[in-house]
């Protein structure tokens, strides 16, 4: 059965239930509906206008750490989003895509060409970004794919998703990012597409980026790398990778068979972007991403609160410092 409840009654339950501070039960009887009606109320009290909810201001970044980001390890950009200790790792990748993707959103300009790597944190913030059709972005996947279960998080993925989400076209790597042999690699990298999504990387304004460890790899999590493989890389001083690449704690390649198998954007065309943006949570990548900094790989950061302390202490504790490059705060 339909009612049709006057302004004043709707005025009558939102005074007793946002106000006096009644609970359901006793706004029922005051208002002479069911309980099960008093929500029904509230709800048509909101649409109508005649109740306004007003939320104190919440800044989720925070400002503090970013300075001291962008002071201690040289970086032009430092997004740091506060996060509820105890989240877990799901939970706090997506805080930290939802909360930074209005910061994100920022830094890409109209008609810029973005290389896009893959990763669960980049995943969560592409997802979180605001539907734009007019920007004519060009997004080019930084990575083959991993193997052949392509999930959401993978370059492939996360990178046609950005175009939907911006209006811009998707230029797709479509090889794997390892090869078995150094020569199939070759004969990939002569491919008029291949070649065309590499010419693309060297004019790229703008990178997103993961970072990870030997212990967190993709690679070794999708069983692509084996334990011989991981064990010449940890000999090779490995302590970061990106974008399937493996570097030591100066940021630079580690010279292993390896190196000459994948297929992704090389390290020197990262240096020469000029925004390459890790997007990281957890407290875990401290090493990365100091050897990605001092690498010249890495240029701006979006990471979690806590991930930003476990990070500044590694930094306090260690004696090479990047060299410093302006900072921003988008």
């Amino acid at each position: 059965m339909q009612h049709n409840y006057s302004d004043d009654h709707l005025r009558l339950a939102a005074r007793l239930y946002y106000i006096d501070g009644l609970a359901q039960n006793e706004v029922a009887r005051l208002s002479k509906v069911s309980q099960a009606k008093v929500s029904r109320l509230l709800a048509l009290a909101r649409q109508r206008g005649i109740v306004r909810i007003s939320v104190a201001d919440y800044d989720p970044r925070h400002p503090q750490l970013e300075e001291q980001l962008t002071r201690k390890l040289g970086l032009g950009t430092a997004i740091v989003i506060k996060a509820i200790d105890g989240l877990g790792s799901t939970d706090l990748r997506r805080a930290v895509g939802h909360f930074s993707a209005a910061a994100v959103d920022a830094l890409i300009k109209p008609a810029a060409t973005i290389a896009l790597a893959g990763g669960r944190t980049l995943h969560e913030l592409v997802n979180h970004l605001a539907p734009s059709q007019n920007r004519a972005v060009t997004v080019v996947q930084a990575m083959g794919s991993v193997d052949s279960t392509v999930s959401a998080f993978d370059a492939q993925e996360v990178g046609r998703a950005l175009a939907q989400r911006l209006g811009g076209s998707f230029l797709a790597l479509n090889t794997p990012a390892y090869m078995p042999e150094r020569r199939t690699r070759d004969v990939l990298l002569q491919l008029e597409q291949v070649r065309t999504v590499r010419s693309q990387l060297d004019r790229a304004d703008l990178a997103f980026v993961g970072l990870g460890t030997l212990e967190n790899s993709v690679f070794v999590e999708r069983g692509v790398l084996g334990s011989a493989e991981v064990a010449k890389l940890r000999r090779a001083g490995t302590v970061g990778e990106t974008c399937g690449r493996f570097f030591d704690a100066d940021g630079r390649e580690c010279a292993t068979p390896w190196r000459s198998r994948v297929m992704s954007v090389e390290l020197d065309q990262l240096r020469h972007i000029p925004q390459v943006i890790g997007v990281v949570s957890g407290d875990d990548r401290s090493a990365a991403i100091l050897a990605a900094t001092r690498g010249g790989i890495l240029k701006g950061l979006v990471i979690d609160e806590t991930g930003a302390r476990t990070l500044l202490a590694a930094a306090g504790a260690g004696s090479r410092r990047p060299t410093s490059l302006s900072q921003s705060r988008p």
